[in-house]
């Protein structure tokens, strides 16, 4: 084997580094640097990481803490097969000693290196908790329904739409999507919004699983760097009937049963299915609910007719008798009395007892 003189140290090698011996090239070559000291700020209120000019939600403390590192740790650019691996441990709350080991392959030569870092934590408000405290918003969702007020239910599942949508948004980088207020009206409720886009798709959500529609008001609050400012108005019109209504519309009797983009009920004259939607229902007028159905007493059964006692006055009156009719005569059935007649229920239709 030929051996090389190494021009700096005077030993002879097999082979040179960058014109040096081995132990000449690593004793200068740095595989790893890292700083002394790390500075992260963390929100003292959701643990949002303020990273590269903006908050992020990392994780846990402990999470943030090995980010800061992870993203200061220089590693040489020669190094190939590089495994790193780091242990955090706690001093304070509000400090982290972090030691980095490292493991590489440089010019075909293993190299091993290690480094320490204190890890310093600053607790402050992040962009989001700071306005959300603070009342913040920028747009107004007001939740109402067409010619009557939105019911409990309708309320609650409204509220709850809105709450799972600025979850999962802000899970997706939306750090404005909360809620800053929700104030109970008597015509239903409003909610004070951090984020207008979010605002919307909540608008979006609410009028394609309980129907309706929404539209939009700007109004302008001021102005910032020679730009105009706007809050926007959100009006979510919630349908004006409900399943269970019974409407009179175009000399129908209709029984809603579901309404949402599309409205689908079933006449209750003579069975048949009924489809339209919430625009074109408007002047409809509603005549009862099934939740006002009582039981009378069936007199007979005709071919097309039955004899049932009125519910109120009690005298026999014929009406129409509707499809999949099983009762028997004497048995009581359900009838829903309007100021446009008496109608019976199918047996599949009984109201549960409230």
């Amino acid at each position: 084997m030929n051996f090389i003189t190494c021009p700096r140290c005077g030993r002879e090698c097999y082979r040179l580094f960058d014109s040096v011996c081995k132990d000449c090239f690593f004793e200068t070559f740095k595989l790893i640097e890292l700083p002394h000291v790390l500075h992260v700020r963390i929100c003292s209120a959701c643990g949002a990481h303020f990273h590269r000019g903006r908050w992020e939600d990392v994780g846990n403390i402990e999470d943030v803490v090995l980010k800061a590192v992870e993203d200061t740790l220089f590693i040489h650019n020669e190094a190939g097969d590089v495994e790193v691996y780091l242990e955090p441990r706690e001093i304070t709350p509000y400090m982290y000693m972090v030691r980095a080991e490292v493991d590489a392959v440089v010019k075909e030569e293993p190299v091993h290196a290690e480094a320490e870092t204190e890890v310093r934590i600053q607790r402050t408000a992040c962009d989001m908790c700071s306005r959300e405290s603070g009342g913040y918003f920028e747009a107004i969702i007001q939740i109402r329904a067409a010619g009557r007020f939105p019911t409990e239910e309708e309320k609650k599942r409204s509220m709850a739409i809105a709450r799972e949508a600025t979850e999962s948004m802000r899970k997706k980088g939306d750090r404005l999507a909360f809620i800053s207020e929700e104030v109970e009206q008597k015509g239903g409720i409003d909610l004070y919004m951090g984020s207008m886009n979010a605002s919307r798709q909540i608008c979006r959500l609410i009028t394609s699983e309980l129907g309706g529609n929404f539209s939009e008001s700007p109004t302008l609050v001021g102005m910032k760097d020679g730009k105009n400012l706007y809050r926007i108005t959100f009006a979510v019109r919630l349908p004006e009937f409900r399943p269970g209504d019974v409407i009179k519309f175009r000399g129908k009797i209709i029984q809603i049963k579901s309404s949402g983009k599309k409205v689908n009920g079933t006449s209750l004259e003579d069975g048949s299915r009924f489809i339209s939607t919430p625009e074109e229902l408007k002047g409809a007028e509603k005549i009862g609910n099934i939740g006002d159905t009582v039981l009378t007493v069936l007199v007979s059964i005709e071919d097309n007719a039955i004899l049932v006692l009125d519910p109120e006055t009690y005298e026999t009156v014929a009406i129409k008798k509707p499809m999949s009719f099983n009762a028997e005569a004497g048995s009581e059935i359900p009838v829903l009395k309007t100021p446009y007649g008496i109608f019976a229920l199918a047996h599949s239709e009984i109201p549960q007892a409230k």
